[in-house]
């Protein structure tokens, strides 16, 4: 990586669909070594994919809830059967295995509050191992940002 594919890299950042003669008028470069670049980011997993940004209010999913676990136990076998239990889970959309008081954090998208609260009784509180959850409805979204790039 060098300043080049870090530049190429903030382009596609803004704009994924951006053309190869896009790119290289932004970075300096003709096509062909812009497609060379990316294709070799892509093939070492700098580049993981590409995808689309959608707004979760347009498809009327206007809550975000930071949802706070504990499990009961810490084994391979409970956080494996709690990751999978998660993925089944279309609502969580980000879920982290972090340090502290809890295990894990929980980034859930629902509609409202009674969503919420389906979504709890029907699936979270189902999941066998959990010991202790805490909710925060995110009120406003200060910033949300793509990777730092040094160009």
């Amino acid at each position: 990586m060098d300043r080049i594919d870090a530049r190429i890299l903030a382009v596609l950042q803004q704009n994924a669909r951006a053309s190869l003669q896009e790119i290289g008028d932004a970075v300096g470069l003709s096509p062909s070594p812009c497609w060379t670049r990316i294709r070799r980011m892509e093939e070492s997993g700098v580049i993981q994919g590409y995808t689309v940004r959608i707004n979760p209010e347009a498809l009327d999913l206007r809550d975000t809830v930071l949802v706070m676990v504990t499990l009961d136990s810490h084994s391979d076998n409970t956080l494996g059967k709690f990751g999978e239990a998660l993925a089944a889970i279309p609502e969580v959309v980000e879920a982290h295995l972090v340090s502290g008081e809890y295990d894990y954090l929980l980034r859930i998208v629902v509609r409202d509050t009674k969503d919420y609260e389906r979504l709890l009784r029907e699936r979270l509180y189902k999941i066998k191992g959990i010991r202790h959850s805490q909710s925060s409805f995110v009120l406003r979204t200060l910033k949300k940002a793509d990777l730092p790039l040094a160009t």
